[in-house]
């Protein structure tokens, strides 16, 4: 509509939002700000709801009121359209949505096909389709990943951050469902026959109401407000960040084929000490020298500088959790879920002000054993440089038993 400016729609989206979170229907504010709903895009709203959650908002409250939001903006996102690449980025993501889609609408047949049922006798077929579903639906965990590691550090560095974050506890929810559904089937001989019936049909609604409302969210409005955002040539290292952290069962097999590779030219021998050569207190290496070192330890190491951003992380032959170039530069809250990040923030204070040195801990993953500690990294006078991440699988080390001399070595 002429007449109205960039700052008119801005402050009237704000309106309708804040009349939202207080109460007012969805159909009353759609009417009273129609004038203001004409063109409005996915940058907009991106920006707009980061600024609510900058005032006092929390993240948590626009994520619950996020489809109140899509019944308002729904018709003119959906009227955004926006060109992409299939094997790109974006491309390779969309057509995950249509395959997820997919998968869970056949969870919900199958699972509402089971309400009739008699007894677990009378689906066996089914129960083993259904066990498919849901290892389908815990592949996605790559996903996640790639967004998450890959998508999101880049939008944050462009100023997005608030859209990522909310769609990061989505996806943390989503996985808690999965999980559920994964332990359901498990453990079916644990329930009776109409537990089991109920309580899956409650999941299978719950995982298909949640996986459709988000990948709403991210198709209408983060992809898009990706798509204005990001350069060519972050689009292309993200690229190569997908390639390294991998896909799903279910990916669409052209839109992944890598490129050969291109033979690299050995390196010419040089007779004098190399120009990047290192002098340490205990002797000497090249750059190419401690890169290998650090790249050969078995275990992930990540440096976080004293301004709590990602400055270096190793690249360990089996990395246990993932890292990608992308996220150098980040805040090291933004890299953990927003229900630790209170403790991080912790665990830094300690180490700047030389309460503590180590922090550490262990968790389950899967049938592995997983050790990450946290030490303060400090110069000779003890001044404050930053925390090192290191990550270490310890599972096959708790079962060494006697000792094993370097002598016994039969290669």
């Amino acid at each position: 509509m002429s007449g109205i400016t960039e700052e008119d729609r801005k402050k009237a989206l704000k309106g309708i939002l804040r009349q939202l979170h207080a109460g007012v229907s969805p159909d009353q504010v759609k009417e009273r700000f129609r004038q203001f709903l004409e063109g409005v895009s996915s940058l907009e709203i991106a920006k707009i709801e980061q600024e609510l959650v900058s005032e006092g908002v929390s993240r948590e409250e626009i994520q619950r009121l996020c489809d109140v939001h899509l019944a308002i903006f729904k018709e003119q996102l959906e009227k955004q359209q926006f060109e992409v690449a299939p094997a790109s980025p974006i491309g390779i993501l969309l057509e995950e949505h249509k395959m997820l889609q997919q998968i869970t609408q056949k969870l919900s047949v199958l699972a509402e096909k089971m309400q009739t049922a008699e007894s677990l006798e009378a689906i066996k077929e089914d129960l083993a389709q259904l066990k498919h579903i849901a290892e389908e639906l815990l592949e996605a965990e790559k996903h996640y990943l790639r967004e998450e590691n890959a998508l999101f550090p880049v939008l944050e560095k462009h100023g997005i951050t608030e859209p990522p974050a909310i769609m990061w506890i989505e996806h943390n929810q989503l996985r808690e469902k999965k999980k559920q559904l994964k332990n359901l089937l498990e453990n079916i001989a644990n329930v009776s026959f109409p537990d089991f019936k109920r309580q899956l049909g409650e999941l299978a609604n719950a995982i298909n109401s949640a996986l459709n409302s988000h990948i709403f969210k991210e198709n209408n409005i983060l992809f898009p407000t990706a798509q204005r955002v990001v350069t060519e040539q972050e689009w292309a290292s993200m690229r190569a960040d997908f390639d390294e952290i991998g896909y799903c069962c279910f990916t669409p097999e052209h839109l992944i084929t890598k490129p050969a590779k291109t033979v690299e030219k050995p390196i010419a021998e040089e007779t004098s000490m190399p120009e990047d050569t290192l002098q340490f207190e205990t002797g000497s290496l090249t750059k190419e020298e401690v890169e290998a070192i650090l790249n050969t330890l078995p275990v992930d190491v990540t440096f976080v500088n004293k301004d709590d951003a990602v400055k270096y992380f190793n690249k360990a032959e089996k990395r246990i959790f993932v890292r990608t170039k992308a996220i150098l530069g980040r805040k090291v809250q933004l890299c953990h879920p927003q229900k630790s990040i209170h403790v991080v923030n912790r665990i830094l204070e300690a180490f700047k002000k030389g309460e503590k040195d180590v922090a550490e801990f262990w968790i389950q993953v899967g049938d592995r054993l997983i050790h990450i500690r946290y030490f303060a990294v400090r110069d000779k006078n003890g001044k404050y440089l930053g925390t090192m991440e290191v990550t270490q699988d310890i599972t096959d080390i708790k079962k060494i038993e006697g000792q094993k001399r370097l002598l016994d070595w039969e290669g």
